[in-house]
């Protein structure tokens, strides 16, 4: 693997092994990032590149294998040390502080000081020069973090990473919460930093993106390096699929049932959230899938958060089986078997330093629970149950459900609704940050459980994704129901047709 047009290599590293109990999560990786250049790292989910990017940024060590900078071997104890040689990451998860200004946010714990005291005024100045070099001079240094949407969190956490003068940043699903014009917009800013020799390392789920960014590429799989610094422009989609997954048809949807339309059990009767959405009615069945299509910010996921009680509805009425629920309760939403995963599942669904066994048991705790003592035996048997439904992967249910890939994450949060007996499930963003393979297991596992009975609204910003799940597809624009179809009646060029006429009504 060589460089292209002499690049200099900024990072390499050789045979890196990590270990953890029962996991060999890195088994021998070989990667390697030149100044200048985007190199997207690609694996099912599981594969190993959570893994190798702590390894990489100081958060864990390799346990065998070397890791060179700039020609010297080295060995960062923690992410301090390499955020200090130059090696930045920015998480999916961004490590912005809600509260404080952008300012104090880019220089936070390197804070501008003269003669002992804090230059706000400097900070401000390189602050504001920092989002200039960015090409987001509109962001004020003044603004409060928490006010930003996350495309601008994003561009304060590249900030941050500038004012340390850093060399190689290392970007962690950086699209996966901006819509097309903000990752057109991330696109010019990867490649700004690229031009001025700093080397980027791109992790997506979205093999067209990489096609868009992307110089070379690695793909790993099972913890190995199975492709090492393709170039990009020279290898096909099929061949990268096939690569991360051994087959090469990216999107495989399970067929439909074919069967007739249960009973209703979920009736939506004009629901409104003020300022957010209006009026919105429909109905799902048992054994059915009704897809929300829309663009990011069209009310999709707050209209499936107030079905389940997170959000108090203005207006309209919430039905499970002709009984209404009552406004803003998710008591009342779990006691009639409906169950809610959320589109941040790490922030807003899982405990994410609590075990499999926890996370599962969540809905139904105090009924496992006889005075206040939990019945261990009683719940490990119920969280078994769902991991082998589920096939959920992990031989270990007492492991903390962080330490699981994206996808076995997704599963642990259907387990605990299928434990607490749900059978009307709201999943927004399923198969977000999850992998090319890992995606047609969730499709495989949702369509199993509506042809099971269970009612299922599915949110999904692929609109291929909604259409190819789906039995009846609700596009969404500006907060309106703009139209409603068999799914197998409408196509993503009509849904975007239709988003636009509604955003333009």
């Amino acid at each position: 693997m060589g460089n292209d047009a002499g690049r200099k290599t900024l990072l390499t590293a050789q045979g890196v092994v990590k270990k953890f109990p029962g996991v060999i999560a890195l088994d021998g990786v070989d990667f390697e990032v030149d100044a200048g250049e985007v190199h997207c790292l690609l694996g099912q989910n599981g594969a190993g590149k959570s893994t190798l990017i702590k390894v990489l940024s100081g958060a864990q060590p390799p346990d065998a294998g070397t890791i060179t900078w700039n020609g010297e071997p080295v060995v960062f104890h923690d992410p301090v040390a390499a955020l200090r040689a130059g090696i930045a990451t920015i998480y999916q998860e961004l490590d912005v502080v809600d509260g404080l200004t952008v300012a104090e946010n880019i220089f936070l714990g390197h804070e501008i000081a003269t003669a002992g005291f804090s230059n706000k005024a400097a900070a401000h100045d390189q602050a504001r020069k920092l989002l200039e070099r960015l090409g987001h001079p509109e962001i004020s240094p003044d603004r409060e973090v928490g006010t930003l949407r996350a495309a601008g969190k994003q561009i304060v956490s590249m900030a941050r990473a500038l004012s340390r003068d850093v060399k190689l940043i290392i970007m962690d699903e950086p699209s996966a919460v901006l819509d097309s014009e903000e990752v057109t917009r991330l696109f010019k800013v990867v490649r700004d930093l690229t031009a001025e020799g700093i080397g980027v390392v791109y992790i997506s789920h979205r093999l067209e993106e990489i096609r868009q960014v992307g110089d070379r590429l690695t793909v790993l799989k099972d913890g190995r390096t199975v492709a090492n610094g393709l170039r990009v422009a020279d290898t096909s989609t099929e061949e990268v699929i096939s690569l991360m997954t051994g087959h090469a048809s990216e999107t495989s949807f399970p067929p439909r049932s074919g069967k007739p339309r249960g009973d209703v059990r979920l009736t939506v009767d004009g629901l409104g959230l003020a300022g957010v959405f209006s009026d919105i009615s429909f109905d799902v069945a048992a054994g059915e899938i009704v897809g929300l299509a829309g663009l990011v910010g069209s009310g999709r996921s707050e209209i499936v958060e107030t079905l389940f009680g997170a959000r108090t509805a203005t207006t309209g009425r919430v039905l499970v089986d002709g009984k209404p629920l009552r406004r803003g309760s998710t008591a009342e939403a779990v006691a009639a078997k409906v169950g809610l995963c959320p589109e941040e599942r790490k922030s807003q669904g899982l405990l994410l330093d609590e075990s499999v066994i926890r996370n599962i048991t969540l809905a139904v705790f105090e009924r496992l629970a006889k005075a206040g003592f939990t019945n261990g035996g009683a719940e490990l048997e119920m969280a078994q149950q769902q991991v082998d439904r589920l096939q959920i992967g992990t031989t270990d249910p007492s492991r903390p459900v962080r330490t699981l890939s994206g996808g076995n994450q997704q599963k642990v949060l259907l387990g605990r609704w299928l434990a607490s007996g749900a059978d009307i499930l709201l999943l927004d963003e399923p198969t977000r940050g999850v992998d090319v393979g890992a995606r047609a297991e969730a499709y495989d596992l949702i369509r199993a459980l509506a042809d099971a009975g269970v009612a299922i609204v599915l949110v999904s910003s692929d609109l291929e994704e909604v259409i190819g799940l789906s039995d009846r597809v609700l596009v969404i624009s500006e907060g309106r129901l703009v139209f409603e179809s068999d799914a197998a009646d409408i196509t993503e060029h009509k849904i975007l047709d239709l988003i636009m006429e509604g955003s333009l009504a």
